[in-house]
């Protein structure tokens, strides 16, 4: 069990936390929400002890180990991917080390001898003979395959030091374990062995994540930050969110009665006031008009931005034909002889594991990069907007993110303009804030913003929900259901992909699966998942 009390934060004279009490219990886990800037990483901080308060205190259950996922990743560039997950649990990690070194010593002593005994001792009572086999399961688990298990951690791309800082924080059973943002730049096939992982977890979890589908597939409880406080609420994210819209509903219906009522006595104590004869009763209304009180309901601090695509021309029937396209990059081949054909009422989800080859075709489609052969046609109907990845260069410039939308605006109006940014909450002097001082969040809707004003037919997004908090993936999720025209999308939320979506495609090795299907009951086919394994297998044969 862990339990703050009385938890105090003040950065400056700003409270960002006020008297917090709450408690976590085991065989729970806590989906920690709020607005961005409401404070979820720096609770988590202070939970996990990098971090102090300005009053209050951390109590832990003694002899509880907690673990937290490093967001460091480059602290461990000096070990080997394996020690780097068995660095989760410190202690067993000194104690393989100690025995290593005494066991080395060529003038090996009785005390060694003793010391050795200790530690083989607390070794076996840890589990230690099964560390590196844990390790290489939690490892295999999220995608890490054998061969890179003893490489060196700064061998590894971005992606794969993410999966194993995860595997660490997960290591040797923790006590209590606290994840911040765990399914960033995870695939979704890792996301999914997250999930199981965390069902089948008996103690103690706290996880701050934008995934909405994550939260209610893991949570029992959702700890909720709003106005410096945390409410906590039974039930998993979809539940706190009923919830918590009824408990306001109820308030305002609660309201608006003692309103009424209000309105009434009033209108009965000045008519009769005066009256010799009603006197008693306009005091008697008097006093129990003085005895209603209506409920303080606060707005929410979250900030929901107003996403809307409207294309300005109705899509044709000819759409998009790929035919045969091929890619190499820096040796590899991306994309291998990859065909379809998109139709008018197509949202496709390109998913899988290889991002750099759902990258590379968004690219290509766009009119970023050039196949190395094949070739791809857009319907003369059709215009698209594209939201990449990589969106650095976009905002590399000294322009205020007025001038910087205005650029790509039919309508030059700055007010016109402006409608836009307000829609993604940029109001008031925000428009003259510099594009190259904005946040991941903010370029997001700015990018968002662009694509709105374009007015385009066919969207293309790569990872839209990247760098969102909770409120605006909501809001995009709810943006591209309406939108009438086509989507050629790839995002790591499942929620996002399996309300949008009504095509899968999946680029593997061995070719390309492309199926007309929701994303749950892609992933629910064995059919499917056999072709997976066939052509992952044609790609190892071919590289034997």
């Amino acid at each position: 069990m862990i339990s703050a009390n009385g938890i105090t934060l003040r950065i400056g004279k700003k409270a960002l936390f006020e008297d917090v009490n709450i408690k976590f219990t085991e065989g729970n886990c806590y989906g920690l929400i709020g607005a961005n800037g409401a404070g979820k990483s720096t609770f988590l901080k202070i939970l996990s002890g990098q971090l102090d308060s300005t009053n209050g205190s951390i109590v832990i259950t003694p002899g509880q180990r907690l673990s937290f996922l490093q967001q460091d990743h480059f602290k461990y560039d000096q070990y080997p991917v394996l020690d780097t997950v068995i660095l989760g649990n410190q202690r067993l990690y000194d104690i393989m080390k100690e025995k290593d070194a005494i066991y080395m010593k060529e003038d090996f002593t009785d005390e060694d001898g003793i010391r050795a005994s200790e530690l083989e001792g607390e070794f076996a009572e840890m589990n230690g003979w099964e560390a590196e086999s844990d390790a290489a399961t939690l490892l295999n688990g999220l995608g890490i395959p054998t061969e890179l298990h003893y490489k060196q951690m700064s061998e590894l791309a971005g992606p794969e030091k993410v999966k194993v800082l995860l595997a660490q924080a997960l290591f040797g059973n923790p006590d209590i374990l606290l994840l911040d943002e765990p399914t960033n730049h995870l695939d979704l096939d890792a996301i999914a062995w997250l999930e199981e992982f965390l069902i089948n977890f008996e103690n103690t979890v706290i996880v701050v994540s934008h995934d909405r589908y994550f939260l209610n597939k893991v949570c029992t409880h959702i700890a909720d930050i709003d106005y410096n406080k945390i409410q906590l609420y039974a039930g998993n994210y979809d539940f706190w969110y009923e919830s918590s819209q009824l408990l306001i509903k109820q308030m305002k219906e609660a309201n608006k009665k003692k309103e009424e009522k209000i309105k009434e006595l009033q209108e009965f104590i000045q008519r009769f006031s005066a009256n010799a004869s009603k006197s008693k009763q306009a005091t008697s209304r008097k006093k129990a008009l003085e005895k209603i009180e209506l409920d303080e309901i606060k707005p929410s601090s979250r900030k929901y931005p107003y996403i809307d695509f409207r294309p300005e021309r109705e899509i044709g029937n000819e759409v998009l034909t790929v035919e045969n396209l091929s890619k190499t990059i820096d040796g590899e081949k991306v994309l291998d002889n990859i065909s379809f054909i998109v139709n008018r009422n197509d949202k496709i989800a390109f998913v899988g594991s290889n991002e750099l080859a759902k990258t590379t075709l968004f690219k290509i489609l766009a009119g970023e990069m050039e196949p190395d052969s094949g070739s791809y046609k857009w319907g003369i109907t059709t215009s698209q907007a594209y939201f990449p990845k990589d969106s650095n260069a976009e905002f590399d410039n000294d322009l205020t993110i007025a001038d910087w939308l205005t650029q790509y605006s039919a309508i030059k109006d700055a007010t016109y303009v402006r409608g836009f940014l307000g829609r993604m909450l940029f109001a008031g002097d925000d428009g003259v804030k510099k594009v190259r001082v904005l946040s991941g969040g903010e370029k997001v809707r700015c990018l968002l913003s662009k694509m709105m004003i374009s007015a385009a037919n066919v969207l293309i997004f790569d990872e839209p929900t990247n760098h969102l908090d909770m409120e605006s993936i909501t809001a995009l999720n709810n943006g591209v259901i309406k939108f009438p025209g086509v989507i050629l999308f790839s995002c790591r939320d499942h929620q996002f992909v399996q309300t949008t979506a009504n095509r899968i495609m999946e680029i593997l090795p061995g070719g390309l699966i492309d199926k007309i299907t929701t994303y749950d009951e892609y992933l629910e086919s064995d059919e499917l998942a056999r072709k997976r394994q066939v052509y992952n297998n044609v790609d190892a044969e071919s590289d034997n």
